[in-house]
């Protein structure tokens, strides 16, 4: 009988498995928050379209700022965390020279759509706000397809936010600063299952 070492997956060893991953599988793609390996699901049309619909949104608001797809960021207390948000909105400049797993530092929002599979009520309800304020990150949008809602995350304090927002597909939410946008919610209806 052997002894078995408790291992704790660390960021270097995760973002090493994160690239290896990609290369075997590009739609493998890995996250690494509060401390727990998952996988993010592919994301369907309808999904696509959404981020897209908002991408417009954010570029007529303000040419100088971007809409990111799929930028890794380091996140959580002392960054200790990797997520693979589905777009971050910060400035068009934000992660010039920055590799994979980029500073969160001037991200002013997070965008998640929830995908149609098991792991995202924990992880896009629960963990990614949580981590999400732990870094300090202003907003955090949260499009959830099952319950055909908005969620506004604002006012970050360290350990969670202070502020949620959520709306109906249909009414208008603003995205309080710095991102600063009325959202009219009504085209989400038209994207979902």
């Amino acid at each position: 009988m052997s002894v078995v070492e408790d291992r704790v997956l660390t960021q270097d060893v995760f973002e090493e498995l994160a690239r290896s991953a990609i290369r075997a599988e590009e739609a493998l793609r890995l996250e690494f928050v509060n401390g727990k390996l998952g996988v993010k699901a592919v994301p369907d049309g309808d999904h696509g379209r959404i981020v897209a619909w908002l991408t417009q949104i954010c570029m007529q608001s303000d040419p100088s700022r971007w809409l990111f797809g799929e930028q890794g960021l380091r996140i959580e207390s002392y960054r200790k965390g990797n997520a693979r948000p589905d777009a971050s909105l910060a400035p068009i400049d934000a992660f010039v020279g920055q590799g994979e797993w980029a500073s969160p530092d001037d991200v002013l929002m997070v965008v998640e759509v929830t995908s149609y599979d098991e792991d995202t009520d924990r992880r896009d309800r629960v963990e990614k706000p949580r981590a999400y304020a732990e870094t300090g990150i202003p907003v955090y949008l949260l499009i959830d397809r099952d319950t055909c809602e908005v969620k506004v995350h604002s006012g970050p304090d360290g350990v969670r936010y202070e502020q949620v927002v959520t709306v109906p597909y249909g009414k208008t939410v603003t995205l309080p600063d710095p991102v600063g946008i009325e959202l009219d919610t009504e085209p989400l209806k038209s994207w979902v299952r």
